[in-house]
C-alpha cells in the first residue's frame, strides 16, 4: 500500500479477505472506525479541533490528519471526523464538553457507512469507470476529499496516497459499489 497520511487510522480489516487483488489495483475492506458527522459555526471550529485532536479544515475539498484522527471537509459547516473505533466515547465527550452551550451538531454515524481502500497504479482509472472527476495528482492531490456519485450510488472519495483512495458509501450501498468496482476491474485482466 502507498504511504498513507493516516496510516494508523485507515487500515485494511484484518478479518476480511481482499475484495480484489490484481497486480495493478487492489480493493480491501477498511477496518471499522468511529465516524462522526459534525456541524458548527465558524466560531466553534478552533475549540472543536482542539478537543478532537486535529484542526478542522476550512478549505473546500481538504482534510487534516494525525496518526489517529482525520477531519474531512464535507461542506461550509460540515465535517466528517474519523477516529479509532474504541475512541467514540472519548471523542464525543471531549467535543461536547468544549462546545457546551455553543450551537453545534455531533452525530455518531459509525454504523451508517462502510469503506474500501482502492490502491495501485490503476486505482484512479478504476474509480473513473463510474466517477467523472479528474483524479490526477495535480487536480486531486493527496488529502483531497469529495462527495460524488459512483454510477448511481452516493460515495465519499478521499485520496490518502499517490495511488490510494478511500471509497466510503452507506452500508446498504457498499455491496453494489464494491461489486461494480470488481466488475470494472475485470476489464484490466483483458487488457
Amino acid at each position: 500500500m502507498s504511504d498513507l497520511p493516516a496510516s494508523d487510522l485507515i487500515t485494511p480489516d484484518a478479518g476480511e479477505a481482499a475484495i480484489l487483488g490484481l497486480a495493478s489495483v487492489s480493493i480491501l475492506k477498511a477496518a471499522p472506525l468511529t465516524r462522526l458527522s459534525f456541524r458548527a459555526r465558524e466560531a466553534s471550529l478552533k475549540k472543536a479541533g482542539t478537543a478532537f485532536g486535529v484542526a478542522l479544515p476550512v478549505k473546500p475539498l481538504t482534510s487534516t490528519t494525525t496518526a489517529k484522527r482525520a477531519a474531512l471537509w464535507m461542506g461550509p459547516d460540515e465535517w466528517t471526523l474519523l477516529a479509532p473505533e474504541e475512541d467514540l466515547q472519548a471523542v464525543a465527550v471531549g467535543i461536547e464538553g468544549k462546545l457546551d452551550g455553543e450551537p453545534h451538531a455531533l452525530v455518531d454515524v459509525s454504523d451508517r457507512s462502510d469503506a474500501v481502500i482502492v490502491t495501485g497504479e490503476r486505482a484512479a482509472w478504476l474509480l473513473n469507470t463510474g466517477i467523472f472527476v479528474d483524479f490526477s495528482l495535480e487536480s486531486f492531490p493527496v488529502g483531497t476529499v469529495t462527495r460524488t456519485l459512483f454510477h448511481k450510488s452516493p460515495v465519499m472519495i478521499w485520496r490518502i496516497g499517490p495511488e490510494a483512495f478511500v471509497v466510503e458509501a452507506w452500508g446498504s450501498f457498499m455491496d453494489y459499489v464494491a461489486g461494480l468496482l470488481v466488475q470494472c476491474a475485470q476489464e484490466l485482466e483483458a487488457v
